[in-house]
């Protein structure tokens, strides 16, 4: 427990963000995959977006910390998400904490709090509607990773390396006066879609909510942002703030939204008619 309390200590911001007057208020708000200490963090769009939303109960799902990094990038804008994540707790929002493959080395601390964050494993979310969902990081569900680990960790590392190059050469643009270069952003985009198009991980999800006696499953992991009805599960992937920006919601009526920050940036708050993604000051 000494451990723990000098953990709790290390990671407790002692920088505080103040609250906006303008907030949306939900009963349940589902973040994953945010890779605070990467340069692949949306670190801007995100503390925007934990600026303009609150929630009774805060589920970090995963990979909230990218400890694979062999050398950390850590901003403040990032210490200023983290204390803001710290201040919604304060506030009294209940934050649940479960763990990814990039911060798994949480996972030893599964059943415990740490800062006031509860540590959890899995656990069932259920809705006011009475839906029950099982609430997990995914990475269970990667093939890919579960059979090759450390490949995954190179791969890491390699797009880590890849990014702090292009960062390097927008320093040299910005001094010529250039716009910055997205060749980055470009090309793991290209590669994760092309092995995700590959995989049928959906299935696989939705069949981990079953063997639990859930009705459906929400995750993350897999940077790709979905709600999705399926006969046999409720696939809800929240997404991430690396190639995307994206949260999952749960509104006062029991109903699952979907919202995509960098478009309600685009298009200052105005919900897009006819689309999954919500957007905007307004809960749908």
């Amino acid at each position: 427990m000494s451990a723990l309390s000098d953990l709790s200590r290390d990671f407790l911001p002692d920088r505080t963000q103040s609250a906006p007057v303008a907030r949306r208020h939900f009963p349940a708000l589902f973040l994953s995959d945010l890779h605070l200490g990467s340069r692949a963090c949306r670190e801007e769009l995100l503390l925007s977006f934990l600026q303009s939303h609150s929630a009774d109960r805060i589920y970090l799902v995963g990979d909230i910390l990218d400890t694979w990094m062999p050398v950390r990038h850590w901003s403040a804008r990032q210490q200023d998400i983290l204390s803001l994540l710290f201040a919604r707790g304060r506030e009294g929002a209940r934050l649940i904490y479960t763990p990814g493959n990039h911060d798994a080395f949480f996972r030893r601390f599964i059943g415990q709090a740490l800062g006031g964050v509860e540590i959890e494993d899995r656990l069932i979310h259920e809705t006011a509607e009475g839906r029950r969902l099982l609430v997990v990081h995914g990475d269970e569900g990667d093939v890919f990773e579960t059979h090759f680990p450390r490949i995954t960790r190179l791969v890491a590392r390699v797009d880590g390396a890849f990014r702090g190059a292009v960062a390097g050469w927008n320093r040299v643009r910005a001094r010529m006066g250039l716009a910055p270069s997205r060749l980055a952003d470009l090309v793991v985009k290209w590669v994760n879609d092309a092995a995700r198009a590959c995989d049928d991980f959906e299935t696989r999800l939705s069949g981990i909510a079953l063997a639990h006696q859930a009705d459906g499953i929400i995750c993350g992991h897999f940077h790709k942002p979905a709600l999705t009805e399926r006969p046999d599960a409720l696939y809800a992937n929240c997404g991430d703030w690396v190639e995307n920006a994206t949260a999952l919601v749960e509104t006062t009526g029991g109903r699952l939204v979907l919202i995509d920050w960098a478009l309600a940036s685009q298009a200052q708050g105005v919900e897009i008619p006819h689309s999954k993604a919500h957007i905007g000051l307004s809960p749908a």
